[in-house]
């Protein structure tokens, strides 16, 4: 084949391009897709023409097969099957920009097709037709078309890139050579809007490294600084979505560490339901540096006390109750009533809620738990069978410095609450308690002791069938007041981070996993019983902040300054999940444990609670106080104090 023939082919296929592209600097490439087919129609046409002439060129070893004229009208026979068989398999369906190898399985069937059918009509008429000429027409044809396609597809993208402002342009590292990494390549590769700039992929996996997936050549991590540099390129996108836990951790650890701005793929729950496409990437979530390997939760206890009940949540426009009420109409209760003293924070739940769900009935009711006829009206009326009580103060400085209001919410809000659904025959009541319950050092804390109290001492002394049960666990990734929200607001804002105590120690878990733990903890309740949420590790704060920092591409100390304040009045260096971390027993669930402490009959706790309510709503503090210590005794309120970590989970 000539120079000048080559010439010609490829100029016309770019020709072809042009006339395709109207206006691309307004990434309108928008002719009517007729218009569109018919030029691929005859893009093919001229592929065609030089397919014939290669085969006969090849069949009769000369630049100039004269004997294709003797051939012409047989020729035009073959073209003639060709266009209709392609056109009737789809050939011309497909969008140009997000042509791919599937291509060519469409094409290979459709020239199958048209040289068989070709084949068949010579014999059956009969022609006189060199069959080795069918035979090189349709490998060449399939060579020349998936080739054009292919090549028309990347000048398509290449000139919608040069006529774009690509100043925002990410040259970015794929970290996962598989399905999901291979996805998202061709994706990024095919969508004009994307500003990614795919320049390899690395994988831990020696048996993908040296081969090249979707174009891209494989490296091993162990490359990866090297290649970030030599490329200019900080952004690696994250494509292991089924890579989990500890594991997960580590490799966000040595991203961080390198400086990368890490962005990840959704997990393949999302995708396969078709929540989320490949190509959402988003930024790492803190919570998955914490390294927490979730267990997939119980169906059966999920539904058990929700699915076609009359459900209630108090604080259900809080961090926990929130999440409390996404969980549960995920279980399809027959209704959901959603009680909430801040009206915004109610409306927002309730509006997201009723979008999602419309199907549900929902109840949006503002009160106060500490009102006892209003709340004993909600529950005769919406007949409810399971309470979730998440109504609490628990900020420990705000209630540490308005102890009176924190009593009367926490204390009297669930001795309200509980009293009114054993009274309404609620079949569950569930209350949701804190670490900070154990061996408290301040008011919150303390508080929380003494709900905990108030349903041991119920559990035993009620003459109805309302089962109790209280749920500990520690802080909720996320949630208002948490110091995660707090640092990113810091960092945003330029720094410096502020932090109580270089080695205080916390426990963290994401809100759904606490949300559905809470749930089915519920469902494993006989009665009385204190569950112990599995937390994990303990994490020190000052790694986390400055997980953080490194998260957000930044340095600390340098580009964000963390600064040291001091512990606060009531706060401790560890918090803890047991008080006697031998008393814990396991659960069916593996992340659950359930232990029954030291408690108070109801005969000896109502006058000390009710003299404590007195003394609270009278702002008689001293005596309050008091009080308290003798209901807690182990509640240390003169200083910050250390404790040793308990884990549940180090069983």
């Amino acid at each position: 084949m000539s120079v000048g023939r080559l010439d010609i082919f490829a100029n016309s296929e770019i020709g072809i391009l042009k006339l395709m592209r109207v206006d691309i600097s307004k990434t309108s490439y928008e002719l009517p897709r007729r218009v569109k087919r018919i030029i691929l129609l005859g893009c093919d046409t001229f592929t065609f023409s030089l397919a014939i002439y290669l085969a006969f060129a090849f069949r009769f070893s000369t630049v100039y097969p004269t004997a294709i004229f003797d051939y012409s009208p047989i020729i035009f026979l073959l073209f003639l099957v060709k266009q209709i068989v392609f056109i009737k398999t789809g050939v011309y369906h497909s969008v140009l920009r997000f042509t791919g190898e599937e291509f060519i399985s469409t094409c290979g069937k459709a020239i199958l097709i048209s040289s068989t059918l070709f084949i068949t009509i010579c014999y059956l008429v009969p022609l006189n037709f060199p069959r080795s000429i069918v035979l090189n027409d349709a490998i060449i044809t399939l060579l020349l078309v998936t080739t054009s396609r292919l090549t028309l597809r990347r000048l398509f993208n290449w000139l919608y890139s040069i006529n774009n402002d690509n100043s925002d342009v990410v040259r970015a590292i794929i970290y996962g050579a598989g399905s999901a990494g291979s996805h998202l390549a061709e994706l990024l590769a095919h969508d004009p809007n994307s500003n990614y700039d795919v320049i390899c992929f690395v994988d831990d996996n020696p048996y993908l490294v040296k081969y090249s997936i979707k174009g891209y050549k494989v490296y091993p991590s162990k490359d990866l600084s090297s290649l970030m540099s030599k490329n200019s390129c900080d952004t690696i996108l994250l494509a292991m979505p089924s890579v989990q836990g500890e594991e997960r951790r580590k490799i966000l650890e040595r991203l961080t560490l390198m400086g990368a701005n890490i962005k990840t793929v959704p997990n393949f729950s999302d995708i396969i339901t078709g929540k989320l496409s490949v190509s959402a990437v988003r930024k790492i979530d803190i919570g998955e540096l914490l390294g927490r390997d979730i267990v997939m939760p119980d169906p059966d206890l999920l539904s058990q006390n929700i699915t076609g009940k009359f459900v209630l949540v108090t604080g259900a426009g809080g961090s926990i109750g929130s999440e409390l009420c996404r969980q549960i109409v995920q279980q399809e209760p027959s209704r959901l009533v959603l009680y909430e003293l801040n009206e915004f924070a109610l409306y927002t739940i309730a509006m997201e809620l009723s979008e999602q769900y419309p199907h549900i009935q929902l109840i949006s009711c503002l009160g106060s738990v500490t009102d006892r006829e209003h709340f004993m009206t909600v529950l005769s009326q919406y007949d409810i069978e399971t309470v979730y009580h998440a109504a609490a103060y628990k900020h420990v400085p705000l209630v540490e410095t308005n102890p009176n209001r924190g009593i009367l919410n926490n204390v009297l809000g669930t001795l309200v609450a509980v009293k009114c659904a054993i009274a309404c025959q609620v079949e569950n009541f569930v209350l949701i308690s804190t670490d900070k319950a154990v061996r408290p050092t301040n008011v919150m804390g303390a508080s929380k002791r003494i709900a905990e109290l108030i349903l041991q001492a119920l559990a035993d002394y009620q003459s109805g069938n309302t089962c109790l049960a209280m749920v500990r666990f520690g802080n909720v990734l996320g949630s208002s007041g948490s110091v995660i929200p707090r640092f990113s607001q810091q960092i945003a804002k330029g720094g410096p981070i502020t932090l109580t105590h270089p080695d205080i120690t916390r426990y963290f878990m994401s809100t759904p996993e606490a949300a559905r733990l809470v749930i089915q903890a519920s469902a494993l309740a006989k009665g009385g019983e204190i569950f112990l949420l599995d937390m994990g590790e303990p994490v020190k704060i000052y790694d986390l902040a400055v997980r953080m920092i490194l998260l957000n591409g930044l340095v600390p100390d340098q580009d964000i300054q963390i600064h040291i304040t001091g512990l606060r009045s009531g706060e401790k260096l560890y918090e803890e999940l047991l008080v006697d971390k031998t008393n814990a027993q396991n659960t069916l669930h593996p992340k659950i444990f359930a232990a029954y402490e030291p408690k108070l009959t109801w005969q000896e706790l109502e006058p000390k609670l009710n003299a404590l309510i007195d003394a609270a709503k009278t702002n008689r503090d001293s005596e309050m106080m008091a009080i308290l210590q003798d209901l807690v005794p182990e509640y240390k309120c003169d200083k910050p104090t250390l404790f040793s970590a308990s884990l549940v989970g180090s069983r």
